[in-house]
């Protein structure tokens, strides 16, 4: 197994443990931690397959759960899921030494670790992530959220979690789908800074993408490394770390378009989208060579992935330019996007001229 330490002068070091096998000694890891209960939020897919597992581990080692199951799917990062797992721990009578455990992809991770922030004003949580995408992305750092209406993940709070468990074993439960699209994930680290990384993803590495165990090991073990070194520098995004966003606010708006509707569209496959658009606008602006781009679709697709708007859907511009506009990225409502001078240098651009965009996206495809 390899361990990744995070660590900022802001917040207090925390391990992410990247392994097989993890999920049989998360109750001796998660003990120190506990002092003796915990409450697992999980989702009801997730519990059916793995909460056995986890109950077992940690009463093997003394200590006390509880499960608190939502229904799967983006839906239940809401306020009234929200209020519903508050009420359970409220309910269960967990205090401020006790440890909520996040068990299941990035809907679970989020909701449980923003629970987990507000209850009594902050107690501690452990992720245990169990789709690709939460391991390599939305399980490190400390965001926290909720969606609306009005968006995507913009009612949230930084919390960091105490540790984080990547049990590679769990992937192999994973449904093709939702491979490819924490694959998603994995390219936008190799796009954002790392051309070598990106470079074996495109090759040997791309094995991962149809879930070979050891080229997702070593794909979750350096996308990790490189979002602990982000989070590390600049944990409240007030900086380097909206380079992590690479691709988010093309696709995060459409995402908001379709509903958060995961069987219309992924957040993996509005990532990749995100990502293609975020390289074809760079292009357009001069910032990037036209066979960056063809390759970034190029590997894009081999993935399985979207790289056209109308893969997703139809959309129309103004419709998709305030939703830009209000991205938590954006300031005073000027755009900021994730752009590209080439693969592996992502830098962020702030101030981004409206009308240039919103021509964009009409030459990508959407409707005046």
């Amino acid at each position: 197994m390899t361990i990744i330490p995070v660590s900022g002068g802001a917040f207090a070091a925390y391990e992410v443990v990247v392994g097989r096998g993890l999920l049989a000694q998360a109750g001796e890891r998660i003990a120190p931690l506990a002092r003796g209960r915990t409450v697992i939020v999980t989702d009801e897919t997730v519990a059916a397959i793995h909460a056995a597992a986890l109950t077992a581990s940690l009463s093997a080692a003394g200590v006390k759960s509880e499960i608190v199951a939502v229904p799967a799917g983006e839906a239940s990062k809401s306020f009234a899921e929200l209020e519903r797992v508050l009420d359970r721990l409220l309910e269960i009578g967990l205090d401020r030494k006790d440890v909520v455990v996040a068990l299941g992809g990035g809907v679970v991770g989020d909701l449980a670790g923003l629970a987990a922030a507000l209850y009594m004003r902050g107690v501690d949580f452990v992720q245990i992530p169990t789709t690709l995408l939460a391991q390599v992305d939305s399980s490190v750092g400390g965001k926290t959220a909720i969606d609306t209406p009005r968006g995507k993940n913009l009612v949230g709070a930084f919390h960091q979690p105490r540790l984080v468990l990547a049990d590679i074993d769990v992937l192999a439960t994973l449904p093709a789908r939702q491979v490819k699209s924490g694959w998603a994930e994995v390219l936008k680290h190799g796009l954002i800074c790392d051309a070598g990384f990106f470079d074996w993803l495109a090759g040997e590495g791309s094995a991962g993408a149809e879930g070979d165990p050891a080229a997702l090991e070593r794909a979750v073990i350096r996308s990790v490394e490189i979002k602990s070194a982000v989070v590390g520098e600049d944990e409240k995004e007030a900086g380097r770390r909206a380079l992590l966003n690479l691709g988010h606010t093309f696709g995060h708006a459409v995402e908001t378009e379709v509903g958060f509707d995961e069987d219309a569209l992924a957040h993996g496959e509005a990532v990749a989208l995100g990502c293609c658009m975020a390289f074809r606008y760079s292009a357009r602006e001069g910032l990037c060579s036209a066979e960056d781009v063809a390759r970034v679709e190029a590997v894009v697709a081999a993935a399985g992935l979207p790289t056209r708007l109308d893969q997703a859907g139809v959309f129309g511009a103004d419709r998709l330019l305030a939703l830009m506009a209000g991205d938590k990225k954006a300031e005073g409502g000027a755009l900021t996007l994730i752009l590209a001078r080439g693969i592996g240098q992502a830098f962020v651009s702030k101030g981004m001229d409206a009308d240039k965009v919103r021509a964009f996206l009409i030459e990508e495809g959407a409707t005046a």
